[in-house]
């Protein structure tokens, strides 16, 4: 059976749930709230913020290190967490705290950037470069990976899967923010770990569906 394009993996996507949502916050916040959402539910992100309200960089880098430990401690691995959100902090820094003056970098600069930071992997730096940084850099998590390997795609790594989505979709970063949410809903309402098939808007062409 052929595969579908990415392109035409991203139209089943919007038939099927609609518009997706877009990262919510300040570009400062999405920062944050991509190194909270790690190992995480959104949903103790969002208490964190209910709490914290608009994070700003500069209070933040003033806050006792204990202080923020504690703001985000719904969210896990508190110290971990406020250490990378400092680190990054301190990165914005070097851009005056001014995501124009960012957004201006070339993007394979930033990623390498972020990715030199400790405590950001790659999808988390992907994250903040699309959502944040507005670069076309796909983001690849564990629902992407599951997904596609349950369409029987045979991707052997990231790299692959990066110039599969890359290589078939406009360089454009609503487009991949987008997908993202997308793919994300699809996870969680029907490729789980456990997969819920019925309803699904691949079930005719999945090979992993359940029988």
């Amino acid at each position: 059976m052929e595969r579908l394009t990415a392109q035409q993996v991203y139209n089943n996507l919007v038939k099927g749930y609609g518009t997706p949502r877009w990262w919510p916050g300040t570009p400062y916040e999405i920062m944050v709230s991509a190194i909270l959402v790690q190992n995480t539910a959104w949903t103790q992100v969002e208490k964190v913020f209910a709490a914290w309200g608009e994070p700003e960089p500069a209070k933040v880098l003033a806050m006792p290190v204990e202080q923020l430990q504690e703001t985000i401690r719904p969210c896990g691995f508190m110290k971990a967490k406020a250490a990378t959100i400092r680190t990054v902090t301190e990165w914005y820094r070097e851009y005056g705290f001014d995501i124009e003056q960012a957004r201006t970098v070339d993007q394979d600069r930033l990623r390498r950037e972020l990715l030199g930071l400790k405590g950001i992997g790659a999808e988390t730096a992907d994250a903040m470069l699309v959502f944040a940084l507005h670069k076309p850099s796909f983001v690849i998590d564990a629902y992407t990976r599951r997904f596609l390997d349950r369409m029987g795609y045979g991707f052997s790594d990231d790299r692959q899967i990066r110039r599969f989505f890359e290589s078939g979709l406009p360089a454009d970063y609503q487009v991949y923010g987008r997908y993202h949410w997308l793919l994300l809903e699809h996870g969680k309402n029907h490729c789980r770990k456990q997969p819920v098939c019925e309803c699904c808007v691949f079930s005719e062409v999945c090979p992993g569906r359940a029988l």
